[in-house]
């Protein structure tokens, strides 16, 4: 794995895109699953979105004891999508990865996935990932990633995480967010929709902290942002739109059955998930 690392290093920048907002009680630990990698050549560019805790003096501590974190404090608070495109409109790398404030990596996580998409060839890569409570706990959950995702597969359903995603803006340009819920998944659709494929390595290299205040813990409004994205960001037709949220509720309902969380699968068919 060292001669790897030592080819790679050589022009494969990996600029890491981090919004942040009162993230003191987690974002140490997300930096330091970013310093514990064995991949190193990297930029963490933080954009800090008007915090009122203690994140701003937290992350400064960090970039003044490495330069390659880098911290952006924005003077309104316009959103996670707006956060993330200021961060990669900023970024420096070949490559572009996301990791939310709450969510960490394993430590070869960049070095495993930049040479697996050298070795595929890719320029769309995601990887499976864990799920841990707001405390940190393992809760045995692992999502599992598909071996490729075209845009009619991922439009029936989201199986991309954005803790794990990296994109090579060399091949793929246009990087961008909507200001929409879901902002990632919408993006993942705008950019297979051009043709591209996304590769999954189904290794678990990434953990997501589940919040119970978290977007994605209200499921019924978790349909009604991905019809949005399908009738407003993506155009598709109202017919069409329909079976594909159908799709993505089937999908939803074996995912969580999967994970043995079947209380929430039964709570998404009768419409009562808070």
């Amino acid at each position: 794995m060292d001669m790897v690392q030592g080819k790679l290093m050589s022009d494969d920048l990996v600029s890491i895109i981090t919004p942040a907002y009162n993230s003191e009680s987690t974002i140490e630990a997300t930096i330091n699953s970013v310093l514990f990698q064995t991949y190193t050549n990297w930029e963490m560019i933080i954009v800090d979105d008007c915090s009122v805790d203690n994140t701003v003096s937290m992350v400064t501590k960090f970039s003044q004891e490495d330069e390659r974190i880098i911290l952006i404090e924005l003077k309104a608070n316009r959103g996670v999508a707006n956060a993330r495109n200021i961060a990669i409109k900023k970024a420096n790398g070949r490559y572009i990865a996301f990791l939310d404030s709450d969510d960490l990596w394993t430590a070869d996580k960049l070095l495993w996935q930049i040479s697996f998409m050298r070795a595929k060839g890719c320029f769309f890569s995601y990887t499976a990932y864990e799920i841990i409570d707001v405390n940190g706990r393992e809760l045995d959950q692992v999502v599992a990633a598909p071996l490729m995702q075209r845009y009619q597969d991922l439009v029936k359903k989201n199986t991309i995480g954005c803790l794990t995603v990296i994109i090579d803006v060399k091949e793929v340009a246009d990087i961008e967010m909507p200001a929409i819920d879901h902002e990632d998944f919408a993006l993942w659709l705008t950019i297979l929709r051009r043709g591209y494929v996304a590769y999954g390595l189904d290794e678990n290299l990434a953990k997501y902290r589940q919040h119970e205040e978290s977007l994605s813990s209200n499921k019924l409004k978790t349909v009604g942002w991905v019809w949005k994205i399908y009738r407003e960001n993506q155009n598709i037709g109202v017919f069409l739109s329909a079976i594909y949220v159908a799709h993505f509720i089937v999908r939803s309902v074996a995912k969580y059955q999967r994970l043995g969380l079947l209380g929430e699968a039964a709570g998404i068919l009768k419409g009562k998930v808070g």
